[in-house]
């Protein structure tokens, strides 16, 4: 679907606010493939995903006359997205954590070694972390909550928030230090 101009959308959003079924057609196909991405993020499979894309929107059709025009709307899904993800994990008890650290090291991978995969690469390193490594990695580092946030959002204290961060970060370093020691051939093979 093309581009909805901010127009546009405010109009499809004040119909989806009336209950209107074309408007969240609208809505959903304007939004579903980005949403996708993000319950991707959280969950480690399709069928997942799928589900919590669905339960998502369906959320989202349920808090739209909720919502006030403050803030970005997209933001405003992001959010019901994110948190609809970690419902499921934690429904599905899939949400484990390690015990706090206090003085937390975080290390994280040289510039070059970064540069020398690609996006899709570094994405299935970051699918491949432990679910809680990958939860806290995804809320603090693309989503850009606090550890305090995160620690509301998760039940979980703020150290152990940083200690999953933490441990995220090693793992990755690590494994991307691996990854740019072979041919780029290689790291198609290994990670794919």
């Amino acid at each position: 679907m093309k581009l909805l101009f901010d127009k546009q959308l405010k109009g499809i959003i004040k119909r989806c606010q009336n209950g209107d079924r074309s408007a969240q057609s609208k809505l959903y196909k304007h939004f579903a493939d980005k949403m996708y991405g993000i319950c991707l993020r959280y969950v480690k499979n399709e069928e997942d995903a799928q589900d919590v894309l669905q339960e998502g929107f369906m959320r989202v059709y349920r808090g739209i006359p909720n919502y006030k025009g403050q803030g970005s709307f997209e933001g405003w899904m992001r959010t019901t997205f994110v948190r609809t993800a970690l419902r499921h994990l934690e429904k599905n008890q899939r949400l484990q954590y390690h015990q706090d650290i206090e003085d937390v090291d975080v290390a994280t991978p040289t510039p070059n070694a970064v540069q020398m995969l690609s996006h899709g690469e570094l994405l299935k390193l970051v699918e491949a972390l432990p679910t809680g490594y990958r939860i806290v990695f995804n809320l603090y580092v693309i989503e850009g909550y606090t550890h305090h946030e995160i620690a509301e959002m998760l039940g979980i204290t703020e150290g152990t928030s940083k200690s999953q961060l933490s441990r995220a970060r090693n793992q990755l370093k690590e494994q991307i230090i691996q990854l740019t020691s072979v041919p780029s051939s290689e790291i198609l093979k290994r990670i794919g």
